[in-house]
C-alpha cells in the first residue's frame, strides 16, 4: 500500500543499512516514525494533510516493512534505539537534512526519543505518541502493566519461542493485538492491514521486532540511564482510552524528561495516527509550525 500521495519512495543506505523511505511535500524538514507491529504506512491519513506545509519523510525502521533486518547479534544491539537512531539520522543528512521535526509513535517514538538525546543539534523538535519513556514504563511495572502489555515480555522472551509461535500465524497476533488496542476512532484500513501483514509475515521481520522488544529490556536501559534531557521541545499526545492515558499522567512523566513539554489526550486507543488522523495531523502543524 502506498501513501495516497505522489511520494517519492526511495532506498537509502544508512552505513550498510538499507532504509525504505517515502518523501513529499515543501517546507521545514518532518521525519514520521512508525511503531510495533507496523511500517511508514501508519502515517497513510495524516502524511497527505501534512505535506502541504512540511517535507514529509516517512521511513520503515530497521527490522520492519521494506527496510533491512540485520541478524540479531549480542545483547541485541542491532536493535538498540540508538542504532535505529543512527540510521534515522544518516537518512535524513543524506536527504539534505542537517536539522528536522521528528514525530514517532509507539517504538518510533522511542527512536525519537533517542535521536533527540544523541543528536540534540539535529531535532528542532520532538512529537511522541502513547508513550512514556521506556525506562520510566519498566521502573513502575505493576500487574496492571503486566496484563496491559505483556507482549513487552512475551516479545523479549529467549530461546527462540515468540519467533516461532507467531510465525506459525503472523495474520492472527497482528490483527488480534491491533484490534485489542482500538478503541473510539476511525477502523484500520483492510489495505493498511494487509500490508502489515505482508511485511511481518518475512520470519527475518518477527525476528527483528522480538531484538527490538529485547534491546528494550537491556541495551537500552543501558544506554537511558547515560541521562540527559530532552532540549528540543516535545509535544506527547495520548489516547484517553489506551493504557498510556489511564495509568500515567503523561505531561508529569515527559517532564522529568524533557525540559519544554506540552501535550493532550485525544479520544482513541493506541494507533492515534489511524483512529484519529484529522486531530493527530492539526496537532503536529501547530505544533511544528511554531
Amino acid at each position: 500500500m502506498s501513501v495516497p500521495l505522489p511520494f517519492d519512495h526511495r532506498t537509502i543506505n544508512s552505513d550498510g543499512v538499507n532504509i525504505r523511505c517515502a518523501v513529499a511535500g515543501e517546507g521545514p524538514p518532518l521525519l514520521l516514525l512508525h511503531g510495533y507491529p507496523q511500517t511508514h504506512v501508519i502515517w497513510h491519513h495524516v502524511a497527505p494533510k501534512l505535506a502541504s506545509d512540511f517535507t514529509v519523510v516517512l521511513t520503515d525502521l530497521r527490522g520492519y516493512g521494506d527496510s533491512d533486518k540485520p541478524a540479531p547479534g549480542p545483547r541485541d544491539l542491532e536493535y538498540s534505539k540508538r542504532a535505529m537512531a543512527r540510521d534515522q539520522l544518516l537518512v535524513m543528512n543524506a536527504l539534505g537534512f542537517d536539522r528536522f521535526g521528528v514525530a514517532g509513535h509507539d517504538r518510533g517514538g522511542r527512536v525519537g526519543h533517542r535521536l533527540a538525546l544523541d543528536a540534540p543539534e539535529a531535532v528542532s523538535a520532538l512529537a511522541v505518541l502513547d508513550i512514556v519513556p521506556t525506562r520510566h514504563a519498566f521502573e513502575h511495572a505493576d500487574k496492571d502493566f503486566g496484563l496491559g502489555y505483556f507482549h513487552w515480555f512475551f516479545l523479549a522472551a529467549g530461546n527462540g519461542i515468540p519467533e516461532h509461535l507467531i510465525g506459525a500465524d503472523p495474520r492472527f497476533w497482528i490483527t488480534t493485538r491491533m484490534n485489542a488496542r482500538h478503541h473510539g476512532g476511525r477502523p484500520f484500513a483492510p489495505a493498511a492491514v494487509e500490508e502489515y501483514v505482508r511485511c511481518f509475515s518475512d520470519p527475518a521481520a518477527i525476528a527483528a521486532s522480538c531484538s527490538d522488544y529485547r534491546a528494550a529490556a537491556d541495551i537500552d536501559l543501558e544506554h537511558d540511564n547515560e541521562g540527559g534531557l530532552i532540549e528540543a521541545p516535545l509535544l506527547a499526545l495520548w489516547g484517553s482510552h489506551g493504557f498510556v492515558g489511564r495509568h500515567y499522567d503523561v505531561l508529569d512523566v515527559w517532564r522529568q524528561y524533557a525540559r519544554d513539554v506540552r501535550g493532550f489526550a485525544l479520544p482513541c486507543d493506541h494507533y492515534l495516527p489511524e483512529e484519529r488522523p484529522d486531530e493527530v495531523a492539526a496537532a503536529l502543524k501547530d505544533f511544528f509550525r511554531s
